[in-house]
């Protein structure tokens, strides 16, 4: 099992629904294959640097996860036919230090996910006083 990080950019025009299903359709692609989905990061609809397909934006989705390597080939292949996802990207973590980052990257976006909301201060009025001074 190798890890491997995946960045999918889909159409900005699907809705938030349709834009869910395709995710899950996705996951359940790599599951199928015998990945195991680490962590998911959601990153928003983004403007590309350049027009693809006449679109200019992008809604970016990355998936950290391990998969055997015949995986990879079926998951770009289904990707491609797919006409949602206008472009995808695989990057395979080799190395010590790049499986380091892998895993620093999976416990950062764990961290954000499992992190409770932030409490809502009550904010209080701030009364400023004016001190005389003398001219």
């Amino acid at each position: 099992m190798r890890h491997y990080e995946l960045l999918v950019v889909v159409k900005p025009t699907l809705t938030v629904e349709e834009l869910q299903a395709k995710l899950n359709y996705l996951k359940e692609i790599l599951e199928k294959n015998g990945a195991v989905i680490a962590a998911t990061l959601e990153m928003g609809t983004r403007k590309l640097a350049y027009q693809i397909d006449k679109f200019e934006r992008g809604s970016y989705v990355v998936f950290y996860f391990t998969a055997p390597t015949p995986a990879i080939a079926e998951v770009e292949r289904l990707i491609r036919i797919t006409e949602e996802f206008i472009r995808f990207m695989t990057v395979k973590f080799e190395n010590q230090k790049e499986l380091r980052f892998w895993n620093k990257q999976v416990e950062k976006i764990t961290k954000k996910s499992d992190a409770p909301a932030p409490a809502v201060v009550e904010s209080k009025e701030i009364v400023e006083e004016t001190v005389p001074t003398e001219a």
